[in-house]
Order: C-alpha cells, then sequence, then structure tokens
C-alpha cells in the first residue's frame, strides 16, 4: 500500500510553485498525497490532479489567524489517515509536530525562508520573539528537513545543531523555444521589465517605479498579488505612470513561464530587511534563467552566487531613480547574451533537486 503523506501550507495553494512541485514529485512516486491549504474570498480554483482540502478561517492575519489555522490544521491531522506529516515554513509547524509525536507518525519539515526574519517582523520585536520561541521548541527535535539554499541551512544548523538539505525552488527543465512561441505579453514597441513574485514589502518595486520615469520605450510589467499591490497602483497612479507600469495580477503556476518568457528584463532587487531576504534563493532567480531572460538583481550572497558565477545578468545595489534608470536602460540597450542559459538550467532543474527530496524521504 502507498504512503499516505499529508503536505501542510498557510497559503491557498494556487501559486506555491515549490509545495506543486513537492507533491507532484512524490504523487508520481508512488506517494499518496493530500494537500492542505487555506480558501480566500479572492482565491483561484485549483488546477491539480492531486487531492488536495482547503481551510476557510475567521481570521486571516495576526495572531488569531495563525491560533486558529494551527488548531484547525492539528485536529484534522490528529484524525486524519497519514503516514508522513510534511511541514512547510514554522507556521504550519506546531500542528504537524504536535499531530505527528501523538499519532507516532514521520514529520518532515520544509523552511521556504528564515520565518523569524522576514521584513514584515522586523518592527514588531514581541512577535518576532514569539516565532523564534516556535523554532527554540521545536527545531531541535526535527529529523528530516529541508531548505532552500546553502545560507539559511548553515544558520540553522548554527544555531539548532540539524542537518537540512538543500532543495533548491528550481522550474521543470523545457523548451525555450516552445516558451518563446507562446509569449503572453505582448506591447507593441516596448520592452518589457518583469517582475514575478509576492508584491510585499521589501521587493524593491518602488525603487523600479521611481526610476521608471527616466526610462524609455519599456513598460514594467508586475505580476503578483501582496500586501502592498493597492498602495503601489496608487502610487503608480499619483505619478502618472499607468502606461509605463502594469500591473498583471496573480497567474497560475503552471502558465507563469510562458509570461516569463516575454521579458526582457528579469528583476529580484531586494531590501535588506532581516536575514531572510538576505540569505534568499527567490525560485524567479531560476525562472528568469530557463526563461533565457537577464536578471538584475541584489547583491546578496546566495543571488549573487548564481549570477556571478553563472554569468545571468548584473547585480546593483545602486537604488536611486537616475543611477537604477541608467543600469536598466542599458541592460535594455545592449542585450545580454543568454545563449548559455541552456547548459546552465539543466544544473538547476526541479528534475534534479527532487532527486534529494525522494531519496530522504525513502531513507
Amino acid at each position: 500500500m502507498n504512503k499516505r503523506i499529508i503536505i501542510s501550507v498557510s497559503n491557498d495553494l494556487t501559486t506555491d510553485q515549490r509545495v506543486m512541485k513537492v507533491a507532484t514529485s512524490l504523487s508520481r512516486n508512488g506517494y499518496d498525497v493530500l494537500l492542505i491549504g487555506r480558501l480566500f474570498k479572492n482565491s483561484m480554483p485549483l488546477t491539480t490532479d492531486i487531492a488536495h482540502k482547503r481551510f476557510k478561517l475567521w481570521f486571516n492575519k495576526g495572531i488569531l489567524f495563525y491560533a486558529a489555522l494551527n488548531v484547525r490544521l492539528f485536529l484534522f491531522l490528529l484524525f486524519a489517515k497519514a503516514d508522513i506529516y510534511y511541514s512547510n515554513d514554522t507556521d504550519t509547524l506546531p500542528a504537524c509536530f504536535l499531530a505527528a509525536k501523538l499519532r507516532k507518525k514521520r514529520l518532515v519539515f520544509d523552511a521556504h525562508e528564515l520565518f523569524p526574519e522576514v521584513p514584515e517582523l522586523q518592527n514588531r520585536p514581541f512577535t518576532k520573539k514569539c516565532w523564534v520561541l516556535i523554532e527554540n521548541l521545536f527545531f531541535p527535535h526535527l529529523e528530516t528537513a529541508f531548505t532552500v539554499c546553502h545560507s539559511i541551512a548553515d544558520y540553522y544548523r548554527q544555531k539548532y545543531h540539524i542537518d537540512m538539505e538543500v532543495i533548491r525552488n528550481t522550474p521543470y527543465m523545457q523548451s525555450v523555444n516552445q516558451n518563446i512561441n507562446q509569449k503572453k505579453i505582448t506591447i507593441p514597441g516596448k520592452k518589457i521589465i518583469l517582475y514575478q513574485g509576492a508584491i510585499n514589502t521589501g521587493r524593491g518595486l518602488e525603487w523600479v517605479i521611481d526610476a521608471m520615469p527616466f526610462i524609455n520605450d519599456a513598460v514594467l510589467y508586475i505580476i503578483g498579488d501582496g500586501d502592498l499591490f493597492q498602495i503601489l497602483k496608487q502610487k503608480v497612479s499619483d505619478m502618472k505612470l499607468e502606461s509605463k507600469v502594469i500591473f498583471h495580477g496573480k497567474v497560475p503556476g503552471e502558465e507563469l513561464q510562458q509570461y516569463t518568457s516575454s521579458g526582457d528584463i528579469g528583476l529580484c532587487l531586494l531590501e535588506k530587511k532581516g536575514l531572510s531576504y538576505y540569505y534568499s534563493l527567490p525560485n524567479r532567480v531560476f525562472a528568469y534563467l530557463h526563461a533565457h531572460v537577464p536578471i538584475l538583481a541584489s547583491p546578496f550572497p546566495e543571488i549573487a552566487r548564481i549570477v556571478d558565477t553563472y554569468h545571468t545578468g548584473v547585480l546593483t545595489d545602486e537604488y536611486e531613480p537616475r543611477k537604477l534608470a541608467n543600469t536598466i536602460s542599458e541592460m535594455l540597450k545592449n542585450p545580454f547574451d543568454t545563449n548559455h542559459f541552456n547548459e546552465i538550467k539543466e544544473k538547476f532543474c526541479w528534475e534534479t533537486e527532487e532527486k534529494t527530496l525522494l531519496k530522504h524521504l525513502q531513507s
């Protein structure tokens, strides 16, 4: 009989490409997978054959949300048929850990980020301290744990003396020529400065919007949603930049790469607001690579290691509007040679990363 694995997240699953890739890999390799997430009023339908359940909660933010999520998740897991509980990020760990202990089942943990170090918590010391206490309580007891990059793995190894295996959040291998033929964004006479991902604090979008008045024959195309979505739309309206900044909204994960391939430049500019961003290795670093789109990125350790080593774009820490505009304009005027991207993406693809996942789950 196939092993039953329940994968838990605190989001609505629709744009969580890492979780969907993990679930697909496990399902294809004989596991009986159930995905658990949340259901919002604006959640898109899930287009997956993998079994899933999404909770409706009374609260959607703050301590009441996290308490409600973990109580609801714990009660579900306590009585659900399962051999393995797979917790994604610290906010699902209490419920998964306790259910695994009580049911004497295996627990797997996957840290997508340094949770207490996310930008949203840097000015909220009490909340940050609460998450640190939760990690102090549970992390020393983790036996099977993954994370997205070596910097985060090293951080937790030094702090809790646990070994986290690195599974990068990379795309599947796919035909670049096919993606080019299926481009989703067409703006005649304009080059496309592309951002894809969460529209939250610290993502550098304000810097690029401020630079757009000094950039000609190009548009900033933003794919995603988040806490700053309406704030940034208002900023664009106040600056009368509606013709130069386009907000597309969320895109289903299975369609996203067709949009990515439309970009002339891909953005990954981050503010140094906590170690989570500083140590991060966002999936869009690899999404741009697979779509043959050169990246403009912040020189943080994990990002710089990819960009510098494999020559996939330009690093900058000059964010003053005119200086940033000059950097972007130079990249647009002098197209980046991406012929070597085909070779590099074979190294950074999900087909390679999933081998680590399967090896440690089967051990």
